[in-house]
């Protein structure tokens, strides 16, 4: 857990430094990024000060200065910090004088904390950051002063033995020093242009993640360190971390070749049902003699219910994993509902045609089985539905069969350049093609997964249809836990009008 809070500052130009409380103790409450906190005494680990950046806003990408001390007391932990003689620093410190930036914003990692009712107690932290803010969170600590002399505005080199003390109430002053490279007054800085490898304090696994981390959280001596680290795996391999490509392998599929194969309806606004009237007995005309009365067929008809279902996800993580992973993991993660969506939804299709459909005329799990299916299915769809076949829907061992059916000579009967073959077309580069007349849709999805009864169904697309809302996307975070729930959902309904326009491919013995 990363907390950040912040505390008042008073400003006056003098000396181009900041001191004062960043973290007071006491029992005092104050309200953090992760609600309201108390800080027990001596539960901040600080390690070299001039390791500890001071940020502008949090902003990894704008340090204005760093660390040169750090004092703890009974009240709280009082630190000084060395602004840089840049443009960024130098307004930084006219806003602080100005009171347009009057708080002191800290970030720590909370190692081991308790909850006492609402109040989160810490005991065990490590500071990672400071920066200048515009507002304070906890209101007994304060700035002590904010300086910088005109002589160090107009020079901005430092001596390899500058230090800066800052007094806090009740203590003792700290003074550090700020190890720098030695310089000449009178000469330039200049900087150089190529890479130059820093003494680095990595010698094993362990100092590497430390600074690994620590470059993580914006500090540049570490970032330096770990560069250096990678630089030369010929005598330190074991520190080479391999690059994190942003890419999500993925075996899961999100088409719907069933649901593509029906027709489509609008799925009706309010209710969890619907019906749809149908046709039970069809008036009839005969031919007649001369003077004899036409006989009289009624038309009568009645109604098919169709129930409405919901298809629904839901996905939990915290919200640390949200809000700092990188945003194609958010992405990702829809991606990965919507094909999960997709296959439950189609999936629940397939089973609707398997339980609602006609089965066929047995026939073998060879390519004269597969030609006999389709020409007697197809006929018999036509004389119930009055509408001819359209589709072909297969599972993939269905496919593989068809990519293998050949003529007496070998020559392939699927895939092969006409006029040599005129049977269909049908390809491993693609899931859809044409098999004797019908539109060959090759699904996933089906239950049964070798070449047996129920492996293809041959479909009249108005012989069913399928009704489906708009999904929906739902984000709910749990205050207590910091967990974020994401949902995805839809409804959907399956109306099977005319069983008999739905031909299930049935295996002989």
């Amino acid at each position: 857990m990363i907390l950040t809070f912040s505390s008042d500052i008073e400003c006056n130009q003098a000396t181009r430094t900041i001191s004062g409380k960043i973290v007071p103790f006491s029992g005092e409450i104050g309200n953090t990024s992760a609600g309201a906190v108390v800080f027990e005494k001596g539960s901040i680990e600080i390690g070299d000060a001039n390791k500890i950046k001071l940020l502008l806003e949090h902003d990894n990408k704008k340090p204005i200065g760093k660390g040169i001390s750090f004092s703890e007391t009974e009240d709280g932990i009082y630190a000084s910090f060395k602004v840089s003689n840049t443009t960024r620093g130098s307004d930084a410190l006219v806003e602080a004088a100005d009171g347009l930036r009057s708080g002191l914003s800290v970030g720590v990692e909370v190692i081991k904390s308790k909850r006492d009712g609402d109040v989160l107690r810490v005991t065990k932290a490590s500071l990672m950051e400071t920066s200048l803010v515009q507002a304070a969170a906890f209101k007994s600590a304060e700035v002590l002063s904010v300086a910088a002399s005109e002589e160090e505005a107009e020079t901005p080199t430092q001596t390899e033995s500058e230090a800066v003390v800052e007094n806090t109430p009740d203590t003792v002053a700290v003074v550090t020093e700020v190890e720098t490279p030695a310089v000449e007054a009178s000469r330039p800085t200049v900087t150089a242009m190529a890479y130059t490898k820093p003494r680095s304090p990595i010698i094993n696994g362990a100092t590497y993640l430390e600074h690994s981390l620590r470059a993580s959280f914006g500090n540049e001596d570490s970032r330096q360190y770990v560069m250096a680290a990678d630089d030369d795996t010929t005598t330190n391999t074991g520190l080479t971390l391999a690059p994190h490509l942003n890419e999500f392998i993925s075996s899961t599929v999100g088409i719907r070749p069933a649901i593509d194969s029906v027709s489509r309806g609008v799925l009706p606004s309010s209710g969890m049902s619907f019906t749809i009237p149908k046709l039970s007995v069809a008036p009839t005309v005969a031919t007649i003699a001369e003077g004899v009365a036409p006989s009289e067929t009624g038309m009568t008809s009645t109604y098919i219910t169709v129930d409405v279902k919901k298809a629904s996800g839901l996905n939990r993580i915290s919200y640390e994993l949200l809000d700092r992973s990188s945003p194609a993991f958010f992405a990702e993660l829809l991606s990965q509902m919507q094909k999960a969506y997709a296959k439950a939804t189609d999936t629940a299709l397939l089973t609707a045609l398997i339980s609602g459909g006609t089965a066929g005329t047995a026939v073998a799990a060879t390519a004269a089985g597969l030609q006999s299916f389709v020409a007697t299915e197809s006929a018999a769809a036509f004389l119930a539905t009055g509408e001819v076949a359209q589709n072909l829907i297969a599972n993939t061992a269905q496919w593989g069969a068809i990519l293998g059916y050949a003529d007496s000579t070998g020559r392939a009967l699927y895939n092969a350049s006409n006029p040599n073959n005129n049977s269909g077309v049908s390809a491993v580069t693609s899931l859809n093609g044409n098999v004797l007349g019908l539109n060959l849709a090759v699904d996933p999805f089906f239950s049964v997964s070798t070449v047996a009864t129920d492996s293809a169904v041959i479909v009249v697309p108005s012989a069913v249809t399928w009704y489906e809302s708009p999904t929906t996307q739902i984000q709910v975070q749990a205050v207590t836990t910091g967990e974020v729930e994401i949902a995805l959902y839809g409804y959907y309904a399956i109306a099977t009008k005319i069983g008999a326009g739905i031909r299930r491919f049935t295996k002989s013995a």
